[in-house]
């Protein structure tokens, strides 16, 4: 009987269980329909929509001022920080895993920039354009703080579970030259 191998694959070759090329086997599971041979019934394959990074804080910020619209107008105080969750929640569901660490240090600041364009909107024909832009900000920020913060942090919980440590090692191994 020939010796075996005991300490692994050869250096720079994946183990035997993986193809080196990416390729995957393509075998379906008990109770799935193989997505190579669909049924009668079934229609195209769907695919989930994704937003890059960018289109998620966008996302945000649109989502935010027109809370803020809608809070001034209608008199709804909570609208805005309703608002921002919302988009904070679906943005962090439909961007793409890669896309994960930029959008989640940027809620906070989508939702600033919203709010300095809508204050900023509401102070323009009043005398005292900057005293009243800078009392709108303060008070408009004191007010949804708490939505800033159950936001943010949905976004990084569920940035956690769809692989933003992933990218979070990743970013490392570029900034230290491992990659």
């Amino acid at each position: 009987m020939p010796p075996q191998k005991a300490h692994g694959p050869d250096p720079g070759q994946a183990p035997y269980f993986v193809r080196p090329d990416g390729r995957s086997r393509n075998v379906p599971r008990a109770g799935r329909r193989s997505r190579t041979a669909p049924g009668p019934e079934a229609g195209p394959p769907r695919r989930t929509p994704r937003l890059t990074g960018r289109g998620g804080v966008l996302a945000i910020a649109v989502f935010s001022f027109a809370g803020i619209m809608v809070a001034h107008w209608a008199g709804i105080p909570a609208a805005p920080g309703v608002a921002f969750t919302l988009a904070c929640l679906l943005g962090a569901v439909l961007v793409r895993p890669g896309d994960l660490l930029s959008l989640s240090v940027s809620p906070p600041i989508a939702f600033f920039a919203a709010v300095v364009a809508a204050e900023g909107l509401f102070a323009l024909g009043s005398e005292g354009f900057t005293r009243t832009l800078l009392l709108g900000l303060a008070s408009r920020l004191a007010e949804v703080a708490p939505w800033l913060f159950l936001g943010t942090a949905l976004v990084l919980v569920i940035g956690v579970f769809r692989g933003l440590p992933g990218n979070i090692r990743k970013l490392g191994d570029e900034l230290n030259g491992r990659r």
